[in-house]
């Protein structure tokens, strides 16, 4: 949008058409924005507009619902809206209730029937430090060369993001957690790019799911653990429900849920039942 003077302006987001917007976002992928997150919704997307040759907000509704390409747009605007702040390594306390306190459960429970499969599902793996993160502490644990079958899928709803994770390079920034120890054992190094190896990126794959789609969730199942830390605080509880519900249909009987520090399943299921492993609460499936 450009001024009489030649001056580049920013679109403004009117009332109305943020209401409407967040409604569109709210049906695609349950994120609920509140009144407090419109100018969120308005620096993210004023580029869009922009971009698109479109004059205003009303105008970039329009082509969100009618155009041609709106199917495209769409997953442009999801690509943008959600946040995907993350690192290696990320709350310690809920790893090592991780890594001593549930792997060895769910190793003692399947050596009685013999079934040495483990499948971790990352369901908001950003781009890929968490399903990362887990495929190192199980290598660390001897798993993946021990006669184990270890299968991690990290999904996300963003295509940015999970092309990012496919390509396994990263910053010193997304590191800082990781020992030089770690780095040296897992990554190789050119310049300021961290690269991971091979035996680490073999047992992650990644897959676009929606935590809204049932038929999406699905074809992830059967999992021991999930790990869907700091992403229900965007939901509002039907959008909670939902998603729950789908994680619970993709875990195995027993299996394990994990949920960010500041996240409860209170109100949202009875489904599952809170276990303490190393001072941090997981959610076992009932």
């Amino acid at each position: 949008m450009t001024t009489l003077l030649g001056v580049q302006s920013k679109p403004k987001l009117g009332q109305e058409a943020f209401d409407q917007l967040r409604e569109l976002i709210y049906a695609k992928c349950g994120i609920s924005f509140s009144d407090s997150k419109k100018y969120l919704l308005e620096s993210r997307l004023a580029k869009r507009v922009d971009a698109r040759g479109l004059k205003n907000f009303d105008d970039y509704l329009y082509f969100l619902n009618y155009d041609a390409q709106k199917e495209s747009e769409i997953t442009y605007l999801l690509n943008n809206i959600v946040t995907n702040e993350t690192s290696f390594f990320r709350d310690a306390i809920q790893l090592k209730g991780f890594d001593q306190g549930v792997v060895p459960k769910i190793i003692e429970a399947k050596k009685k029937s013999m079934n040495r499969r483990l499948k971790i599902w990352s369901a908001a793996s950003s781009t890929g430090e968490e399903p990362y993160t887990l495929a190192m502490m199980l290598l660390d644990l001897g798993l993946a060369t021990d006669g184990w079958s270890v299968e991690i899928t990290g999904s996300d709803i963003s295509d940015n993001v999970l092309r990012s994770a496919k390509a396994a390079t990263y910053e010193q920034y997304s590191l800082r957690n990781a020992t030089p120890q770690q780095l040296l054992k897992y990554f190789t190094q050119k310049e300021k790019a961290y690269t991971l190896k091979p035996e680490v990126a073999r047992l992650v794959r990644f897959k676009k799911i929606n935590l809204m789609n049932s038929f999406e969730t699905r074809l992830v199942k059967d999992n021991d653990v999930i790990f869907c830390r700091n992403v229900l605080i965007y939901f509002d509880d039907a959008s909670k429900k939902k998603a729950v519900g789908n994680m619970y249909d993709s875990l195995a009987k027993g299996g394990y849920l994990f949920i960010g520090f500041s996240e409860s399943l209170h109100d949202i299921t009875r489904l599952f039942k809170p276990v303490r492993f190393c001072g941090t609460m997981v959610y076992q499936k009932i």
